[in-house]
């Protein structure tokens, strides 16, 4: 059987995404079939897209690395110990493959979708929220009564971080690119947010922390963000790096990390084992879930694009999905859907 998927045809730019065939992917053990929904647009697709973001050994090189749907396939036996069955709607965490009809997944990846979410909406989730409970709370060890600075607060990441942070308890401080996405934060619950291109973030920390600095700081820019992220730390601060979008070269006063005993760390989920990624969904699960089912946090869709267009080029609306999030003019998810059958 062939399905339709969105290729990457070569390196590029976003008009090297178009619609293509593919055999329909087969369950290994410990694993399901998905029929795809509506799959999840992230910035590692981009970093792939134009051959910065090698695949890892073994995943598909379809981009993609969330999905939500119904489950197709898989052995009974084992859907059944992690309490699935043939018919059920998961979204999921993948390593590739996302952007396709059918989607195979690590059982052990899949969470049901939260009561009351659509596709959309629990395809916005696994890859944000997964990665937020990775670094913030398990690396970044972020405590109630805290203080978070988010660099980022509009992007997929930075309004998921916003909403669990606060939700723990947490004061959180946001920075965005421009007014009106800082206003969009506030909203959200941030306490305070900082407009980069104008205010240096640095000064605006120590002024709104009355010169003791964040606890916490999730880091997707990297480069000489670190000197001053150094610098507006408190005592026993911890900085997560998860992206290097400003550049991978950093300075900073060593003697400051050993003065205020800092913890600089960082990791990448796409390469970990899927027991590591398991054991995260069981936490998002247990701690994020019930605060999407009872309001405390609601998914933020910016977007939709249609995976099968026939009335764009490449025969998809990813490309355009992609120039929008290279934009960066987006305030959320952005996501693509799926006829199903």
């Amino acid at each position: 059987m062939i399905m339709k998927a969105v290729e990457i045809t070569s390196y590029g730019a976003p008009e090297v995404l178009r619609l293509g065939e593919r055999p329909d992917p087969v369950p290994a053990a410990g694993e399901l079939l998905i029929r795809v929904a509506a799959s999840g647009i992230n910035r590692p697709d981009v970093f792939q897209r134009t051959g910065n973001y090698p695949v890892p050994p073994g995943a598909s090189d379809i981009p993609g690395l969330e999905v939500a749907g119904e489950v197709v396939g898989g052995d009974a036996k084992e859907l059944a110990k992690a309490g699935l069955k043939l018919g059920d709607r998961v979204c999921a965490l993948v390593a590739g493959g996302g952007y396709a009809e059918l989607c195979t997944a690590p059982i052990a990846q899949c969470l049901p979708y939260p009561k009351g979410l659509s596709d959309v909406e629990a395809a916005s989730l696994p890859e944000t929220f997964f990665t937020v409970w990775s670094n913030v709370f398990d690396r970044g060890r972020l405590q109630k009564g805290e203080t978070l600075l988010i660099q980022g607060g509009s992007s997929g990441i930075g309004v998921t971080a916003i909403q669990l942070a606060k939700a723990m308890g947490a004061t959180v401080i946001v920075t965005a690119g421009s007014d009106d996405k800082c206003a969009a934060c506030l909203k959200l619950g941030a306490d305070h947010a900082i407009n980069y291109k104008t205010q240096d973030f640095k000064d605006e920390v120590k002024r709104l922390t009355d010169g003791k600095g964040v606890d916490v700081i999730l880091d997707m820019v990297g480069g000489s963000y670190v000197a001053r992220e150094v610098e507006c730390l408190a005592e026993d601060g911890r900085i997560v790096i998860i992206a290097v979008q400003g550049g991978t070269k950093s300075e900073f006063n060593a003697g400051l990390v050993l003065r205020k005993r800092l913890t600089i760390t960082g990791s990448t989920l796409r390469p970990r084992p899927v027991a590591f990624k398991a054991a995260i969904a069981q936490a998002c699960l247990k701690h994020a879930w019930p605060l999407i089912e009872n309001g405390s946090i609601k998914p933020v869709i910016h977007s939709t694009w249609k995976a099968v267009d026939p009335s764009e080029p490449t025969g998809s609306g990813a490309a355009k999905a992609h120039a929008l999030m290279e934009s960066n003019q987006h305030i959320g998810k952005i996501v693509l859907t799926w006829e199903t059958k």
